[in-house]
Formats: structure tokens, C-alpha cells, sequence
């Protein structure tokens, strides 16, 4: 039985000036959408996914956008097709929201800061609806109970910095879901969410598909995600789709190259890789029936990791008993002061040459550790020993020269570089303010060579953060760790928010950094089969407590808590893998 298309795209093609050029973003594209199906289109940063997906509301802006030519054709189920393209602004403003919504990629950006969260979806709902303010208020705490928000009356009031990533991303479906619209486009909707929080939000979609009878069309550039979700799949790569089929078809036998590629890349815990292959590898035609080679080097399935033999090694980091608690409110007129225990009395060690994986759902407090063993934030008691010296009890100007030996490579790179200044300065900089090298030209010369052992052009060094990818700006600050010549090294998060193929570059460099300066990590992550991939040992955080440690094979495949074993169901792509192994 033939399901009848509810959107159909023909020949979509989308373009951008930029200085006094005109560059394709999206060349030729054709598609249809099922009803009450769920098309997933796939594809890296630039690819041209979320373009297409802001041409079918017409939200692409002009200048310096433009939609150059195709059709969009929407039913409205009695049989008649609308061109949207072909519509006025007043007449479009009609079909979003009522018949087209959409889910946008950063809710925070998304939703208004300076208003509550109530008022922004009483604002859509009044919109699109005939409603009383009363009325629409009373609809909008129905959606918030229908998208699983906790005490729906609290968040009406809320605003949006007061609420989790998980909440605001609710938040924003409730606003999609209002007017009861035919199509839900879902852009990037779980990206640098938890994965127990993206398993959540990709269930409630699916739900409220089922509920409301809506077509769906989810992007991301995770295609694990994507299996878990879409019935039809379309992969796009500059501009153009390079691979469609079944959900099925795509994940257990991709075609193309770049299909071949994206599904590589993400670590599997299955196969442990020596090096994980990249998508650049197979689209330069380097894979040979399975075997991709770089460099002279195989991309070789390792049996099984070898264990640190701690026996034989001092711990370099031993915590012993830390706890870092946070007070809120003032305390005055016999109101208590309200405790979060955000690490609460944790205890473990860290050898040389190994890395220590910290796994854990946001909030869990693994950043706050990373933190305080760092001393970027204060602990409230108990000792961290770095290789015989107690940095807790370390004076200002003594922990000032300590800090050579320890560094960080953040969460959010584009936050931690200076906007205002050339990426160069910020490798540059520590290097001169710890007085290491003699002479200016050193300096320079010793920040170039880091340009190159992490893969860039020095050329680089003269431009922007604004100007740079986010894989190479989350390399500048792996250089920027590296330019002072640490031990130690803590990587918080340091993958979560990149593309799959860009995440897999990213874990090549920090192993290959690690195998060249014999650095020791801790690579903090909430997903467990990145931590698994890249690390000797594991440690599990829930609510500032380490609940489970072990070598990573063994936490992997037997956890011995249920916290953990949520965390590894909760890991996406799994829903074709024993079709993929037969």
C-alpha cells in the first residue's frame, strides 16, 4: 500500500551572498514526506540540512538568502497541493504553526530571555488560536504536562536561564506541538543534551507523533540518533543529497562513501579501534573491504584493552575524601542557608600515562570535580595529592607556577577563546605569562610548532574565533593546554557539542597528543560509549558520589548498577545492531 505524500520538494535549490559571491547552500533537492511518518536527514555542518529544512517555512533570510528555484508542495488533505513558495507573507503566516512547526536547534536562543517561559507559549498558542489570555494559559499548562515538564505550574513561571537543557527543549516542543500542526520539523533537537536526556526527548517526540498524527522530520548529524527515530532517511553532503532509502537499508548497507563514513566515526562498543576512522578517509577512497589505512597505519579492531598495571606505578593524582558544597540564600532572620553538595566526599586515583573516564548525566557534579582537583574552584575539605604535593593547601603565587603542570580544555571552545583577539594570542599568551623560552621569537616559534601537533596551519594563528570551525577552534584550545607543557590535562566535555565525524578527528589528536607529550587525562563525558572508547578506567558520578569505577571493558559490558546500565541503554544507534552483526 502506497502511503500518500504530505510534502513533497522538487529541485530545491538555496544560495547566500557573501562578498559580492553568491555560494549554494542547498543544490537540487528533492524529496517527499510521508504522513504520519518520520523522514531523518543526515548530514555534517554545512551540509545543507538545516537550510532545507528553514526553506520549507520560508525562514530563510533575504538578504542574503535566497530560495533560487523548486517547489514545495503541501497537502492539505483533501486531495489539493500548496506551493508554499508561491504564497504571500500573510498567507504563509497561516500555514506556520497551524500546519508547519518547527523545533529549533538551541532553545536558549530560541526562547526569549526576559520572558517566562508561560508567556512565550500563551504568545504562539494566541497567535494561531482564538483564546482568552486565560484560556490559552490554561492550554499552555495542558502542553507542559503533555511534554513530561515537572510541576508544569512552576515552569509557566519561569524563565528560560532558570531550566535545564532537557526542560527548555520541552518547552520548545510544547510551542510546536500548540496549534496541533501536521509536520514537526525537529532541527538538531538533542544536540549536547545528556544521552539519558536525548533518549527521553526523542521517546516524548515519538509519543506525541503517535498522539497528534504528525509527520516528522528530524535532522541531525548523528546517524545512530537518526536510526533510532526515522522510518525514511536522506544523507546530504555540500549542498546535496547523496544517499536516501529505508532506516534500515541506510544503516545495515550505505552505498555512498560519506554514508559509509558517518556511521564509522562515532566509537562502538563492539569494536575498539586503535585509531577511529574519519569520514575524510572514506570519501578519499582510502577503505579497502573494511580496512582503512592512514598514514601508513591500519585502523585495526583490538581484542581486547590492556589494563594499567597500577601495581607497578605510584598514583600521579590520589583524591582523598573531596567535597565541594555550595550555600544558597543569606541566612538572615533564621532563614537556613540551602546546601547543594555538588561533589561529596569522592575519593579515587589517576596513574601516569592512563586516562581516568568521569561519566555522568548533567548535574551529576563530575565538572565540579574536575574543577576543584584543579583548584579552578575551592573545595570545601578534603585532599588532592599531585605527585607528593597537596594542592589544597598550595598559596596563590605557589599554585600560579603549580598550574604549569595541570591544565583544562573546556566544554564550549567558542566561549573560552577571546572574541577580540587572533587565536594565535591564546596560545601565545601562557606561554609568555609563565616565562617559558627566553626570547620573543621563541615564543612565536614554539607557538607555531603547536599549531602544527594539532593540526593546523600556523597561518591560522592570525585569524578570529568567529572565523574558525568549531573542530578547529576546540584544536587551538588543545594547543592552548599543550603551550605550557602539562602532565595532566582534564578534557570536559571537550567533544560533546562537535559533529560525529569532526568528534571522531578530535579523539584521533587527543590520543595521538597523548602518545607523543606522555600526558595523563581525565576525559569527562556524559557519553558513556565515547568514555568507553577513550578510556583505561571508568568512573560513574550520580548526584556527587562515584558509584561504580573499574577498567572501561569491564564497567561496559558488566555494570554492576543500575544508574550505569541506564546510561549504556541510553547510548543511540542500537535498534539495528543485531541485524548488523548477523
Amino acid at each position: 500500500m502506497t502511503v500518500r505524500p504530505i510534502l513533497e520538494v522538487r529541485d530545491l535549490s538555496v544560495s547566500f551572498r557573501s562578498d559580492n559571491e553568491r555560494v549554494s547552500a542547498v543544490k537540487d533537492v528533492s524529496f517527499s514526506l510521508a504522513s504520519r511518518h518520520t523522514l531523518g536527514i543526515v548530514g555534517e555542518s554545512g551540509s545543507g540540512k538545516s537550510v532545507t529544512a528553514l526553506s520549507l517555512m520560508r525562514l530563510i533570510p533575504s538578504p542574503p538568502g535566497s530560495i533560487d528555484s523548486g517547489k514545495i508542495l503541501f497537502s492539505d488533505g483533501d486531495g489539493k497541493n500548496t506551493d508554499l513558495l508561491g504564497l504571500d507573507e500573510t498567507s504563509l503566516s497561516g500555514y506556520r504553526g497551524n500546519h508547519i512547526s518547527m523545533i529549533f536547534q538551541e532553545p536558549m536562543t530560541s526562547l526569549n530571555p526576559v520572558y517566562t517561559c508561560g508567556n512565550q507559549v500563551v504568545e504562539a498558542i494566541r497567535k494561531h488560536r482564538p483564546l482568552s489570555k486565560r484560556e490559552a494559559r490554561d492550554y499552555a499548562l495542558h502542553l507542559f504536562e503533555e511534554v513530561r515538564l515537572p510541576r508544569p505550574p512552576d515552569i509557566l513561571g519561569a524563565y528560560p536561564h532558570q531550566l535545564s537543557g532537557g526542560q527548555k527543549q520541552r518547552v520548545m516542543i510544547a510551542m510546536a506541538i500548540s496549534c496541533n500542526p501536521a509536520i514537526l520539523i525537529a532541527d538538531e533537537p538533542t544536540t549536547a543534551l545528556d544521552v539519558t536526556v536525548q533518549k527521553n526527548i526523542l521517546e516524548l517526540i515519538k509519543s506525541l507523533q503517535d498522539r497528534y498524527r504528525m509527520s516528522v522530520i528530524f535532522i541531525s548529524h548523528d546517524l545512530g540518533v537518526v536510526s533510532e527515530v526515522a522510518d525514511e532517511v536522506i544523507v546530504m553532503n555540500g549542498g546535496r543529497i547523496v544517499e536516501s532509502g529505508t532506516a534500515e537499508r541506510i544503516f545495515l548497507h550505505p552505498e555512498h562513501p560519506y554514508t559509509q563514513g558517518l556511521l564509522a566515526c562515532r566509537p562502538s562498543p563492539g569494536k575498539l579501534y586503535n585509531r577511529l576512522p574519519t569520514v575524510r578517509d572514506f570519501m578519499e577512497n582510502k577503505a579497502d573491504r573494511g580496512r582503512i589505512k592512514i598514514k601508513g597505519e591500519g585502523i585495526k579492531i583490538k581484542k581486547k584493552r590492556e589494563g594499567k598495571q597500577e601495581g607497578h606505578k605510584a598514583p600521579l593524582l590520589r583524591v582523598r575524601n573531596l567535597s565541594t558544597h555550595f550555600s544558597h540564600g543569606k541566612g538572615l532572620f533564621g532563614h537556613k542557608k540551602r546546601i547543594t553538595r555538588a561533589v561529596d566526599d569522592v575519593s579515587l586515583e589517576i596513574y601516569p600515562g592512563e586516562t581516568l573516564g568521569l561519566v555522568g548525566e548533567s548535574g551529576c557534579g563530575k565538572t565540579t570535580l574536575g574543577r576543584s582537583v584543579l583548584r579552578l574552584i575551592d573545595p570545601s575539605s578534603g585532599v588532592v595529592d599531585y605527585n607528593g604535593t597537596n594542592i589544597t593547601e598550595l598559596g596563590s603565587r605557589q599554585l600560579r607556577k603549580f598550574r604549569k603542570k595541570m591544565q583544562i580544555v573546556f566544554q564550549d571552545p567558542y566561549s573560552s577563546l577571546n572574541p577580540r583577539l587572533p587565536v594565535g594570542y591564546a596560545v601565545l599568551e601562557p606561554i609568555r605569562v609563565h616565562g617559558l623560552y627566553t626570547t620573543s621569537g621563541e615564543r612565536k616559534e614554539a607557538a607555531r610548532q603547536l599549531f602544527y601537533d594539532v593540526g593546523l596551519d600556523p597561518e591560522y594563528c592570525h585569524r578570529y574565533p568567529h572565523e574558525l570551525s568549531g573542530g578547529q577552534r576546540q584544536r587551538i584550545c588543545i594547543a592552548r593546554a599543550l603551550a605550557v607543557r602539562p602532565e595532566f590535562i582534564i578534557c570536559d566535555e571537550s567533544v560533546s557539542a562537535l559533529d560525529v565525524s569532526v568528534q571522531a578527528q578530535i579523539l584521533n589528536l587527543l590520543n595521538d597528543l597523548k602518545a607523543h607529550f606522555g600526558l595523563t587525562y581525565i576525559f569527562i563525558s556524559h557519553d558513556l560509549s565515547v568514555v568507553n572508547y577513550m578510556s583505561d578506567r571508568i568512573a560513574v558520578m550520580q548526584e556527587g558520589k562515584i558509584i561504580e569505577t573499574g577498567y572501561a571493558d569491564d564497567v561496559y559490558e558488566n555494570p554492576s548498577t543500575a544508574y550505569t546500565r541506564r546510561l549504556i541503554d541510553a547510548v543511540p544507534g542500537k535498534k539495528f545492531e543485531k541485524n548488523k552483526e548477523n
